[in-house]
């Protein structure tokens, strides 16, 4: 019989159960994939990556990389399986998702205190439980967690972009490299497609005109995107220099036919280790898949363009964690669960993957009957935490690792460069004394 149950193998979930696993505790880890699918999955793989392939910067000094530096002091498994099966991408962990995705299900499903359980959980029993079920939360299972919370859940919108094959891109007037030309990214980790003003307003039209997937009565009701996955359709909307200031910004490259900076920019990042596919960066969007071909083909450099992935959007779920949730994801109304990744709103894989480990190790101090770990707010993963547990409930909204909800530093560092390293060496700082005062096997386990 398990100690605990996870509801969820993706991120969050598949780290989670490691980290109980690790310290002894035998763990049923529920996933409904293959048999039940979300939607925007394509596998029946544990932490599929569905979005994009990156897992954020893994610059020391960026807000994800600082994140990542965290995880590997606290040992996490997937950003291990992230760093071995890394891709060329230049400042950001990008992995080749398929062999991620195959080395985190393969290594989860030989752990002996792991069992993995394809099969859809729809009840909620009061056993000690990890729920991780993730943005894309089936009905039966959002159903319960409503019936458990007794509040209404909040939403919103996330969209995914597109894939080209490599060999389809025009490199006679695509062209490789990184913006500002840091030295950050090797030859071909990023291509750019450059426009000029005629072929920006000729694109930026077509975007406006083109027909959308139309949305279900329920989802029409609640339009409300998450800011930072608007599908280009939404900004092209807003005002026609919307996208040349957003994903479609040319500063930093020039294109080498003319030496200048192109009027606007399309930059695809390497999806695969092979260097075979390229993702639009930015590009989410709901237009039909037929009229969608035909409107990227009006990028240059992407007329003969083959797609391997279409962009399309799907909804979101997550929780009021102001309300429902501990700094620690407890929930507040049951000692016994936890919540862990997106359903606790915080965005992006790496908290994901954060919240997943934090869950597992303080279910694993609950269970053992061990106050439970409320990480300093100087690090990222304790800012994040603490950002999603005290917010305004009325107005809650997702959050991304970001230096901003970090406490400020005193005195304050007015250069922003030093500002950021100033807080990196904060959080480290903060965290390696966490670590070394928390000297119990149940965070460092196996010592």
């Amino acid at each position: 019989m398990a100690d605990v149950t996870v509801v969820g193998g993706g991120l969050a979930g598949s780290e989670a159960a490691w980290q109980l696993a690790e310290r002894g505790f035998r763990v049923d880890l529920y996933e409904m994939r293959p048999h039940q699918s979300t939607g925007a999955h394509v596998s029946d793989q544990l932490a599929e990556l569905v979005c994009s392939n990156s897992l954020g910067s893994k610059l020391p000094d960026r807000a994800t990389g600082l994140l990542q530096s965290e995880l590997v002091m606290l040992r996490g498994l997937l950003l291990d399986c992230a760093h071995r099966t890394m891709v060329p991408a230049g400042g950001a962990l990008a992995v080749d998702r398929e062999h991620f995705g195959r080395i985190v299900t393969d290594t989860i499903q030989s752990h002996p205190n792991i069992t993995v359980i394809r099969q859809e959980v729809t009840t909620l029993e009061d056993t000690p439980t990890i729920i991780a079920s993730g943005p894309l939360t089936s009905p039966a299972m959002s159903e319960a967690l409503a019936q458990l919370t007794g509040q209404a859940y909040l939403h919103f919108y996330d969209a995914i972009s597109p894939i080209v094959k490599a060999d389809t891109i025009d490199m006679n007037i695509a062209f490789s490299g990184n913006r500002y030309d840091r030295g950050e990214a090797e030859e071909g980790d990023y291509i750019n497609c450059p426009m000029n003003e005629t072929e920006y307003r000729r694109f930026v039209e077509a975007v406006i005109n083109a027909e959308t997937i139309t949305l279900r009565d329920f989802e029409r009701d609640d339009p409300n995107f998450f800011e930072a996955c608007v599908p280009i359709e939404q900004l092209a909307a807003r005002g026609d220099d919307t996208l040349a200031f957003g994903p479609m910004r040319p500063v930093g490259l020039r294109d080498p036919r003319t030496g200048k900076r192109p009027h606007a920019i399309v930059q695809l990042r390497r999806d695969n280790a092979a260097g075979t596919l390229y993702n639009i960066v930015g590009f989410q969007t709901n237009i039909r898949w037929g009229e969608q071909r035909e409107v990227l083909r009006l990028i240059p450099g992407l007329e003969r363009a083959e797609f391997t992935r279409m962009g399309q959007m799907h909804r979101n779920t997550f929780v009021n964690s102001p309300t429902l949730l501990a700094q620690t994801l407890q929930f507040k109304g049951r000692a016994n669960l936890f919540f862990a990744g997106q359903l606790t709103g915080i965005e992006g894989y790496m908290g994901n993957i954060a919240t997943g480990l934090l869950a597992g190790i303080n279910m694993s101090r609950y269970l053992s009957g061990r106050p439970l770990f409320v990480l300093p707010e100087g690090t990222m993963l304790g800012a994040l935490c603490y950002y999603v547990t005290h917010s305004e409930p009325k107005h809650f909204q997702p959050m991304k690792a970001n230096f901003g909800i970090l406490p400020e530093l005193s005195p304050y560092v007015r250069n922003k460069r030093d500002r950021y390293a100033a807080y990196v060496e904060r959080s480290l700082d903060q965290l390696r004394e966490f670590i070394i005062n928390a000297t119990d096997k149940y965070l460092n386990y196996g010592k």
